[in-house]
This record gives structure tokens, sequence and C-alpha cells, in this order.
């Protein structure tokens, strides 16, 4: 438990988000993220339509997520022929590797910054630890594209089965969120574990864990509404306004990961202090 008043605590916490410039490595990371995503695009392509998914099956599917001035960047530099998928799958992959592994360096450093550690551990451990974030998260991203497919056909079937009410079927989407949310919580818990150079709990990263999940969710649908209903970055940046939605909407990730790991490290300040 932590052992202050939620203006103590927020306090702290914005006091420490000043100091320890997540802004700033905000940026960084939205930088990271963008130079990562076409290689990871182009990797989850090649992989998924070995398994009979279309490409059309998996814009739907980023279409979930994406802003919509940057779904369309997206969709408009990543369609491959069919000729042009073969090799492209160990490009896709070292590419993705690569570029992954520098954006959880960049959330490595924010962390041991967070907890006002140094990085002592060796290079070659750093980077190996980087990697293997780096593979846990392409992996749940690539489960978390797939989900929602292979989800609503067992949904069906249990439907059919077991003879349920069509009225049911709102169950399905709010099963949906739930398990979306679980599986980014267990992935937030596993980065703000390993990340940091100091010795943790499970329970000292589940506050920053669900606090990140939350409120991801909740900026980009935020996000999302402000870029669908009030805003038109096209106008403004013209053919660049969907790379601007885009970069923005990677900052603020950026800025949520960061600020979940900076909840953490003030609750984990709060115990020793009692």
């Amino acid at each position: 438990m932590v052992n202050a008043s939620l203006g103590q605590f927020t306090k702290q916490l914005f006091s420490r988000i000043k100091e320890h410039q997540v802004t700033d490595l905000s940026a960084q990371l939205a930088y990271y993220f963008l130079l990562s995503l076409f290689p990871f695009l182009i990797f989850a392509i090649t992989l998924l339509t070995h398994f009979d998914f279309s490409q059309d099956q998996i814009l739907d599917l980023i279409a979930q997520y994406a802003p919509s001035e940057s779904f369309v960047t997206i969709q408009e530099n990543i369609i491959l022929e069919d000729g042009a998928r073969k090799g492209l799958l160990s490009f896709g992959v070292i590419a993705t590797i690569w570029s992954a592994s520098n954006a959880i360096n960049a959330i490595i450093k924010s962390l041991n910054r967070a907890y006002n550690v140094q990085e002592s551990r060796h290079f070659l451990l750093a980077r190996g630890l980087s990697v293997l974030l780096s593979l846990a998260m392409i992996f749940v991203i690539v489960v978390a594209l797939v989900l929602p497919v292979f989800g609503e056909t067992l949904w069906r079937f249990f439907v059919a089965f077991f003879e349920l009410p069509e009225s049911l079927s709102f169950m399905f989407g709010i099963i949906r969120w739930i398990l979306s949310l679980s599986i980014m919580i267990v992935v937030f818990m596993f980065i703000y574990f390993y990340a940091p150079n100091k010795r943790l709990n499970y329970k000292d990263v589940l506050l920053g864990s669900i606090f990140a999940s939350v409120l991801w969710q909740l900026v980009s649908l935020a996000f999302s509404y402000y870029i669908n209903n009030f805003s038109n970055y096209s106008a403004t940046y013209g053919s660049l306004g969907g790379v601007i939605a885009l970069m923005l909407w990677f900052y603020l990730t950026g800025l949520v990961i960061i600020i979940g790991g900076e909840v953490n490290a003030t609750s984990n300040y709060f115990r020793k202090k009692a």
C-alpha cells in the first residue's frame, strides 16, 4: 500500500515528471516508434498472410486502433503485391527488432531515471534485454491483431453450441475489451519489472501497469475522437498530415508508458518513506 494522500502522491508524481524531463523522453520514444512502424507492418502482413489472413483483414484490425488520418498514411504506404512479400519476412524481422530495441532502450533509460539509478548492466546484457523485450512486444501486438478475428469466430461457436440468444452479442465486445486490457497490463508489468536496473517484485509494478493500460485506452479513444471530429491535419500540413497525426499519437503513447513507470517509482518512494 502507498502511505500517502492522493494530493501528496500527485504532487510528487508531477514533480518527478518535470525533473526527469518526461516530455523530452516521450518525443524520443515517438521517433523510435515511427521508425519501427513500417518494418513491423511489413513483417506482420507478410507473416499473417501465410496463415490465410488477407491484407484487408489486417488493415481493418489496425484501423480499430489507429486514428483515421494516421491509418490513411499507413494504408497508402504498406500495401504489398503478392510477389513483393517474398523475401520481406526476414527483412521485416531484422528491421523491426533493431528499431524496436532502440525504443526499448529509450524506455530503459526513462525507467532508470524514474528510479534515480544508473545503468550498470553489461552492454551485451542490456542490449539482449532490449531484444527480448522487443520480441515480447512484437508477439503481443501480433496476438492483439489476430485475437479479434479468432475471438469472434470462437464467440459465434459458443452462441451456436449453447444456443445463446443474439441479444448477448454485446458481451463479446465487453469480453474483448477486458481481454485486451488484461494483455496490456501483463505487457506493461513485464516491461516495468525487467527494464529498470533495479530489483523489484510484481506488486511494485502493478499500479503503474494498470494506470498506463487504462490511460492509453482513454488517450487513444480521445485522440481518435478529436482527429475524426475537430481536427484536419491534412488541411494544415498537406500530405504530411497523416504522418504528423501518427507522430502525435506515438508521442502520447510514449508519454503514457513513461508516466506509468513514474507512477510505480512514486509508489516505491512513498513505501520506502513509510
